[in-house]
């Protein structure tokens, strides 16, 4: 493991839960999380406002409750966005995304109308009571109308290699036609962002997409912001991140929180060097064996031709050595 897992620099750690939060999560960090958002949808969608919604996803059913987002936003044009850090490895990853996208399509459609309140706040920048969103609810609208969904994006910050998706850093999917690949639903968009295949160092990056995201993968090492990100945002950033500027409730929270990354680290790095070595053990007994079985083999072939130099038949040569009758002819006459 690389010591620098280790280190505890002037930044919190964005693959910790709690300094995910405090980077992205609270209503100081919104104008930054909506830098971020703007880059990753970059001549795709433009945001210019959003609110955080609640992260827990409720459900009648017991089976689907307890669904949390780290981040569940709304913005002003009416998209949904959910944003979520995974900082190891777990089977079925990408099912759990594809089920937590699919669970906000639905809840558009179960809360109806709180949806319209929610995009209504928004808009006018302040909420409304239960009578005033009544007493403007428009007519009953058609059947068809009430499945007219809102885009969900799905934004998945993974500190780890995920073997379904390929070995690059960002994978987008959309729902698409297979054969000419045309986009058959615009509502349905995920984005994965594999940290381990980030290589580029800061002198590579040179658009605010690429030093946002050098930073995120960096930061908690450094003890202070690099001379090269000079942009805004980058202010920002060490404003909110920095460990020192933590209130006393949320410095506990990320100490406890940094205390689990490292143990998860460790754990991890300790399972992987088991597996290394184990297979290193397992090559080094099958090497012994196939250098055992191959001196064996020359062995037989040595007493062979001594015996048929003695001039014993080739039976008597096979039952002496256990060859054949066909290896012993091989042997003796090469």
């Amino acid at each position: 493991m690389d010591n620098m897992d280790l280190t505890c620099g002037h930044f919190v750690n964005p693959f910790t839960d709690i300094g995910f939060k405090i980077i992205f999560g609270q209503p100081a960090s919104k104008e930054l999380l909506i830098t971020l958002l703007n880059e990753l949808l970059a001549g795709e969608h433009r945001i210019e406002n959003l609110i955080f919604l609640d992260k827990e996803n409720h459900s009648d059913s017991m089976a689907d409750a307890g669904i949390i987002y780290d981040l569940y936003c709304l913005t002003d044009t009416g998209e949904y966005i959910i944003v979520e850090m995974q900082n190891r490895f777990h089977s079925s990853f990408l099912d759990r995304t594809l089920f937590y996208m699919c669970r906000a399509i639905g809840r558009q459609v179960e809360n109806l109308r709180e949806k319209r309140r929610k995009e209504r706040e928004l808009q006018t920048g302040k909420p409304e009571t239960e009578e005033d969103f009544l007493l403007s609810e428009p007519m009953q609208e058609n059947y068809g109308s009430r499945y007219k969904l809102s885009t969900v994006y799905g934004i998945f910050l993974m500190n780890f290699r995920e073997p379904g998706l390929e070995e690059k850093f960002r994978t987008d999917t959309v729902i698409a036609d297979r054969e000419s690949g045309k986009v058959v639903s615009p509502h349905f968009r995920q984005i994965f962002l594999q940290f381990p295949y980030f290589t580029k160092e800061l002198k590579d990056c040179e658009t605010l997409y690429d030093k946002l995201i050098y930073t995120l993968k960096n930061m908690q090492h450094w003890n202070r912001m690099p001379d090269a990100l000079k942009e805004q945002v980058f202010s920002r950033l060490e404003e909110l991140a920095a460990v020192a500027n933590l209130s006393l409730e949320d410095r506990i929270a990320y100490d406890k929180a940094l205390d689990r990354y490292r143990v998860s680290r460790i754990v991890e790095e300790d399972a992987r060097e088991a597996g290394w070595k184990k297979g290193l053990a397992e090559g080094r007994a099958e090497g012994r064996a196939e250098g055992l079985a191959e001196g064996q083999a020359k062995e037989k072939v040595a007493i062979a031709r001594n015996l048929k130099s003695l001039g014993l038949s080739t039976a008597q040569i096979a039952q002496a050595t256990g060859l054949t009758e066909e290896e012993v002819e091989s042997t003796v006459n090469n």
